[in-house]
């Protein structure tokens, strides 16, 4: 059996750096493939602006904060078409203000196209589209109030998933399979990891179905909501957890590829932060990062993380990454596997 089924990560995600001209235009991919985008997360990097998510199942002009609580907005004048290999944006200072510059996290589902899916036998039917080789997909559905499920198309069961309530003000919840079933984190805040069987009923991902407890994040009647999740593919996407040490000879976390992108957070109070390898310029150490949970500017550190062949090595002892004792979990992507096919 081949190490990998994806050789090229560029074909399923990619972070492209481009600076704001306040003027309609297109946004150009440059990985190895091409890539049209169906989750596009944008973030300014020089000022204090909200990251900001778009995706081709809610469809062009949809945002959503995922360091806020806000209600699904609708700006057609931001992120305006998923390109064949980019997207493309207005003047809009949430995207392209002049001068500025901003990253894009990009990942690839299933082009648009969805297909119901059924939640079971008290589920709720699911609009979808999967991509069942990177094993990402983005799934929309409307609340009922009651202990349900939703399907997720996957033919496996989520590693990671993300939730947000499009109609209220409420929370993301984000379940990663290293917390319990009746546990999760909100990405919108610090805070530490929560008990509530309000989001997931307290029952496991299936190879189906996600599961939905009472709570309005998840599952409030009548209310509209989108669903993303994600499973590992060895040598593409990794999720998983460590201890931290407390040591700039910090924790190493064995990927099995080279990240190109690693959001951290630990299970108890502190942030998310993100790095990857474009900002950085490719080069170890990497020290800057973007925070989540704030609309805060890109910050910098002397010592990170390096990126390495196989994994990711923390170079600070700070409690966002590296405490000693504290348990911590991420989600990551490759730039390149270490072994292909």
């Amino acid at each position: 059996m081949a190490y990998t089924t994806i050789d090229d990560p560029s074909a399923y995600f990619q972070i492209t750096l481009y600076t704001g001209n306040a003027s309609s235009r297109s946004i150009t991919n440059g990985g190895n493939s091409d890539l049209q985008p169906d989750l596009v997360w944008t973030k300014k990097r020089n000022e204090a602006q909200n990251h900001c998510v778009f995706d081709s199942s809610r469809g062009v002009g949809k945002i959503l904060f995922p360091d806020g609580t806000d209600t699904e907005a609708s700006s057609p004048s931001v992120v305006t078409a998923f390109d064949s290999d980019g997207f493309s944006l207005t003047a809009d200072a949430l995207g392209n203000d002049n001068s500025d510059t901003y990253v894009s996290f990009q990942w690839k589902a299933n082009g648009g196209t969805t297909s119901s899916l059924s939640g079971g036998d008290i589920g709720i039917t699911t609009t979808s589209q999967a991509n069942t080789t990177a094993l990402f997909s983005i799934n929309t559905y409307t609340g009922t109030g009651s202990q349900s499920a939703i399907g997720h198309g996957l033919g496996v069961a989520p590693d990671f998933i993300m939730i947000k309530n499009r109609d209220q003000n409420d929370s993301w919840f984000v379940w990663h399979h290293n917390l319990n079933n009746n546990q999760g984190l909100e990405l919108d805040t610090d805070v530490a990891v929560v008990t509530n069987n309000g989001f997931m009923g307290n029952e496991a991902p299936t190879s189906t179905t996600i599961g939905l407890g009472t709570g309005s994040d998840t599952n409030a009647s009548s209310e509209k909501y989108v669903a993303y999740a994600f499973s590992e593919v060895q040598g593409y996407s990794k999720f998983g957890g460590y201890t931290g040490n407390g040591s700039t000879n910090g924790a190493f976390v064995y990927t099995g590829f080279k990240p190109a992108w690693i959001m951290v957070k630990a299970t108890d109070a502190d942030e998310w932060r993100i790095y990857d390898h474009k900002r950085a310029n490719a080069f170890n150490v990497i020290n800057v990062r973007l925070k989540a949970h704030t609309n805060a500017a890109e910050s910098q550190d002397d010592n990170e993380c390096d990126f390495l062949s196989n994994g990711v090595k923390w170079r600070s002892s700070s409690g966002g990454v590296n405490s000693s004792g504290q348990e911590y979990i991420y989600m990551a992507f490759a730039e390149h596997p270490f072994v292909s096919s």
